[in-house]
């Protein structure tokens, strides 16, 4: 867990700010949808001949969760990610189904611990596509004190672990804010990620987005290989910045914890029209920042350094 220490900067960031007020033309990336349409004409004579088959309608893919039931999910695959965090997959029964999340929106997991009466819960958001056929993965950091994080990076293939939702946090739409900004600590990043990867895959959706992402050490950074397509693949209107507590020689980027400096130089101003920023992560983050909720029903009273730099209760939403 995180300590109220992990959050400062001993000294100023060495990243540059990118100026990214237009869009470049994207690199070619595997996020974006590829939408193909089959059609067959003939013309000979002035006489049109039309194939008699028709165009296949896209395939309505049943969908595995309802927000009612529990469903058992098998481990099919389990990938080390570092000392204390790996990635998880969890098959589906049918392989053409899809979980159907909407975004952001995250699952609940429980088991019951050996010798307890009562189950240990606990939300996750996956790190795989929502309409991922087949599957669905969990990157899981294990936590000393934290039973279902433990469990979850225990399992086996061929065990199971039950799951229920979604649990709806913050319903999306294609340019529902100008700017967004995504203030993460540890496993915090993974609706965070979610939440971008559902703006990037949509052509249509031209929301900035602004990473400031907190860590302990440099492996701790969770899903670095995939924020780092993003900003590569849409540098005009998606930017990270790391802090690390324990950072090795040659880091480049901040260093100690996330300070008002660093926020107030790189989340967009909170007069800047239609923005909003999302908090996640352990509760000194919460703390230092935002200030805690006080239930999932009732974000709480905005409090930290973001009540601080100006921002609004509204402009402001705790994962």
């Amino acid at each position: 867990m995180f300590s109220r220490q992990a959050f400062r900067c001993a000294q100023p960031l060495k990243q540059s700010l990118r100026n990214y007020s237009a869009e470049a033309a994207p690199k070619k990336s595997n996020l974006t949808p590829i939408y193909l349409a089959v059609g067959l004409a003939g013309l000979g004579a002035g006489v049109y001949r039309y194939s008699t088959s028709a165009v296949a309608e896209p395939k309505e893919r049943a969908k595995v969760f309802n927000g009612q039931d529990w469903v058992d999910l098998k481990v099919s695959d389990v990938e080390t990610l570092s000392h204390n965090t790996k990635r998880i997959r969890f098959a589906f029964d049918d392989k053409e189904a899809v979980g159907g999340l909407p975004v952001a929106s995250a699952l609940l997991t429980r088991f019951k611990p050996e010798g307890k009466e009562k189950f240990t819960l606990r939300p996750y958001t996956p790190t795989s596509d929502e309409e991922q056929p087949g599957y669905l993965e969990l990157v899981v950091k294990a936590y000393p004190n934290g039973p279902m994080s433990t469990h979850i990076t225990s399992l086996k293939e061929g065990e199971t672990l039950a799951f229920k939702g979604p649990i709806v946090k913050y319903a999306w739409e294609p340019n529902k804010h100008n700017h967004i900004a995504l203030i993460a600590g540890g496993t915090g990043i993974t609706p965070m990620y979610q939440l971008a990867r559902q703006i990037f895959k949509n052509p249509d959706d031209r929301t900035k987005v602004t990473l400031v992402f907190g860590n302990v050490k440099q492996e701790d950074i969770l899903l670095k290989k995939e924020l780092d397509e993003l900003e590569n693949t849409y540098p005009q209107r998606f930017r990270a910045f790391y802090v690390l507590d324990e950072p090795p020689k040659e880091w480049a980027g901040g260093k100690g914890y996330i300070t008002k400096e660093l926020l107030k130089t790189v989340l967009p101003e909170p007069k800047e029209e239609n923005i909003k920023l999302f908090v996640c992560g352990p509760p000194g983050l919460y703390k230092a920042i935002s200030g805690g909720k006080v239930s999932p029903q009732d974000q709480g009273e905005l409090s930290g350094t973001l009540q601080e730099l100006g921002y609004s209760k509204e402009q402001v939403f705790k994962f």
